[in-house]
């Protein structure tokens, strides 16, 4: 029997049972396609200052808790997995086109500041000598230094690596129903009818964490999907030296470089169910704004668009931590920060997972706040 199955295998399930296997837990990942949904469409920003909301201090608290974790963390996993993440942490640059989109940079300036984070104001002239490529008409920005970007396809085959050289089972099935025996989860049964016992079940599964049977009504994480559209494009000469986050109108587009030539442009937010069509609508937001910043970006080489479900919760913050069935625990609506908080939630899961003990960044992403 296994110390710990893990309902998904996505970042967070991925990065959940490194960690874990690393205390020396014995561990199963459940997921017919591991990495293949949010994780695979994911631009992988690292911006937990660039998109700093009013009443997410708590959660902005866990984002830079695990920024600053990222350098050790991909440090680690590349060396034990020999994969590159193409991990950066040169910084994001917030541009404003007009001078209603810079007066909101303006306040949330002041508002990081407030908070004790300093945060560089710069006008349209030095937005351009850092990248020579943004539109004339841009009025200036802001630049959050210590911020940065992953490539989520690289973290996602590390750690899939990783967890298989620790001696993880990885399972390519779905997983249908949670055991529960004397009123505690005891396992998972798979798609094709066989059982996986465990002393502990982890629900990593985004969205689709709300479809499993066996749980309790009630206990199952209030997740929803939330539906984001991302283009990929590829430069055959450098286009962009750091990831650019832009306020158009009012619109919000970010672009985020990879050192072979990729421009990855997104997202959509759209509440439309488990809808992952992909939209002319869609594809013509991103570029239209994505154009008003840098007009030069439609000579680029179109090579993908593709859409993913981030799991949302009702206060858009992670659910981490013991369920009310005991021998349950959940690991999602990680909503946009995903991969950003992959590294702190490996760490937390796996300190729940082998102690029993809530680490203090954890208690105010509880699920008993639902």
């Amino acid at each position: 029997m296994d110390d710990v199955v893990i309902v998904g295998g996505g970042v967070i399930g991925l990065a959940t049972a490194w960690r874990s296997l690393g205390r020396g837990l014995r561990v199963t990942v459940a997921d017919p396609e591991p990495a293949s949904k949010a994780s695979h469409v994911a631009a992988g920003m690292l911006t937990p200052v660039s998109e700093l909301t009013y009443g997410e201090e708590a959660l902005l608290r866990l984002g830079l808790a695990s920024r600053d974790r990222y350098p050790s963390f991909v440090a680690e996993l590349e060396e034990i997995s020999g994969h590159s993440t193409s991990f950066r942490d040169d910084g994001i640059l917030q541009v404003a086109l007009d001078g209603d989109d810079l007066a909101v940079l303006d306040e949330q300036r002041r508002f990081q500041e407030s908070l004790g984070i300093s945060a560089e104001a710069l006008t349209g002239r030095e937005c351009r000598r850092m990248e020579p490529m943004l539109a004339p008409s841009v009025r200036g920005g802001l630049l959050a230094p210590a911020d940065g970007s992953v490539d989520p396809r690289r973290l996602s085959a590390a750690l899939l690596v990783a967890v298989e050289r620790l001696g993880g089972t990885l399972l390519r099935e779905r997983v249908t129903e949670v055991l529960v025996e004397d009123g505690r989860a005891a396992g998972v049964r798979l798609d094709g009818g066989e059982t996986v016992r465990a002393g502990q079940v982890v629900l990593a599964a985004g969205p689709w964490s709300q479809d499993l049977k066996g749980v309790p009504p009630g206990l199952l994480p209030p997740v929803r999907p939330v539906k984001g559209q991302v283009v990929r494009l590829r430069a055959a000469t450098p286009f962009l030296g750091r990831c650019v986050r832009g306020l158009v109108r009012g619109s919000s587009v970010y672009l985020v470089p990879r050192t072979d030539g990729e421009i990855v442009v997104g997202a959509t937010q759209e509440e439309m169910g488990f809808d992952t069509t992909v939209t002319a609508g869609g594809l013509w937001e991103l570029l239209r704004d994505a154009r008003e910043l840098l007009p030069g970006i439609t000579e680029l080489e179109f090579t993908e668009v593709s859409a993913g479900l981030r799991p949302g919760s009702p206060d858009n913050a992670p659910i981490l931590g013991a369920s009310a069935l005991p021998g349950l625990l959940l690991a999602t609506g990680h909503y946009r920060n995903g991969v950003l908080l992959t590294p702190v939630t490996g760490d937390i899961m796996a300190e729940i997972l082998a102690t029993g003990t809530v680490p203090e960044a954890a208690r105010p992403f509880s699920p008993g706040r639902f």
